[in-house]
């Protein structure tokens, strides 16, 4: 196996062999113009496979692109940058360029069909894997980070930005923390970077009165998510557009509870292991969450169903299904 790299290489698993390229406009936009073609055509291979939405844009076949969600396209309004035309422009040129595509669900499949009139017969399958850190943690102690107060812990793990729905949290957590029981001392973490949506999340949790009970945590690394997960009394995930969901199964390969969205690819994740709420109900989500926190036994069998369902998803599956694609490829190709 081949790894055509940018600049200095990182170490690389035993098998792979390294290829620099060079490209005389330093943008990932000439990368795929000059610096991958001009080095693909000298370097022999079976099959090209750009892992992450961009693909060499000439003389690259036969040619793989992992597509994992076509958000941007679909609902573009989430994405107001300067240079969205000409991004959104290039992913579909990389994707009617490719031989086939590879992406993490049913539900992308069924949007790159439909965003890029790409037949769903180039479009294969490979749903992702979770990683070691958190396949392990379950049976480990978690050093719990610090809380304004004590009781139960909702989690959210992930950017904050539109398409992740958080508001709905914050207003589900109004109506937690107006209960006279336990519940009342009910804490929102939200664990991730901020993508703009930070501001308007604080703003409605001070309108509701509910701000101490929000707190805004960085997760710079897999061992961060997985103390936050550990110290979770269950994860929420209200999203309204993932093209796999990855916290929703690291949560439940840690043994934390999960409730989450209906929406886009997070039921194909989630199976019957976790609490399925329709992502703007606000009321819906707020008896989801009682009926969770409220009952350590359901959320014991939760933890236990997680755990079953998390261990169908791992990266030998995912690298072996992506290595029958190569095949497929290959074989097509000769």
């Amino acid at each position: 196996m081949l790894a055509i790299g940018a600049g200095p290489q990182q170490p690389l698993p035993r098998g792979v062999r390294g290829v620099h390229a060079r490209s005389w406009i330093p943008t990932n936009l000439g990368w795929s113009v000059d610096g991958l073609p001009r080095t693909a055509r000298r370097t022999p291979f079976d099959v090209f496979h750009a892992p992450a939405y961009t693909a060499p844009l000439w003389g690259v076949h036969p040619l793989v692109v992992t597509l994992h969600d076509v958000s941007y396209e679909r609902r573009p309004e989430w994405y107001p940058y300067h240079v969205d035309r000409l991004r959104r422009w290039f992913y579909r040129r990389s994707a009617l360029s490719a031989d086939l595509v590879i992406t993490d669900s049913e539900f992308s499949r069924r949007e790159i069909e439909a965003a890029y009139a790409v037949h769903a017969d180039r479009i294969r399958v490979v749903p992702l894997g979770v990683g070691a850190p958190f396949v392990a943690a379950h049976a480990a102690h978690a050093a719990h980070a610090a809380l304004p107060e004590s009781g139960p812990v909702i989690v959210h793990v992930g950017d904050l930005h539109a398409r992740r729905n958080v508001g709905v949290l914050v207003e589900a957590l109004a109506l937690l923390r107006g209960r006279d029981d336990e519940l009342k001392h009910t804490v929102l973490v939200l664990a991730g970077t901020d993508r703009g949506s930070g501001a308007d999340i604080r703003t409605r949790a001070d309108a509701l009165g509910v701000t101490s009970a929000v707190q805004f945590v960085t997760v710079p690394d897999d061992a961060a998510v997985v103390t936050w997960l550990q110290r979770a009394s269950l994860l929420a995930y209200p999203s309204l557009y993932e093209g796999f969901g990855l916290p929703a199964l690291e949560a439940m390969a840690t043994g934390t509870p999960v409730v989450a969205s209906t929406a886009a690819s997070i039921p194909e994740v989630v199976g019957q292991a976790g609490v399925l709420v329709e992502p703007t109900d606000v009321r819906a989500w707020y008896e989801a969450l009682v009926a969770v926190l409220g009952s350590p036994s359901r959320a014991a069998q939760m933890r236990a169903a997680g755990l079953a369902r998390a261990a169908t998803f791992t990266w030998r599956r995912t690298a072996t299904a992506t290595r029958e694609v190569y095949r497929e490829l290959a074989a097509a190709a000769r």
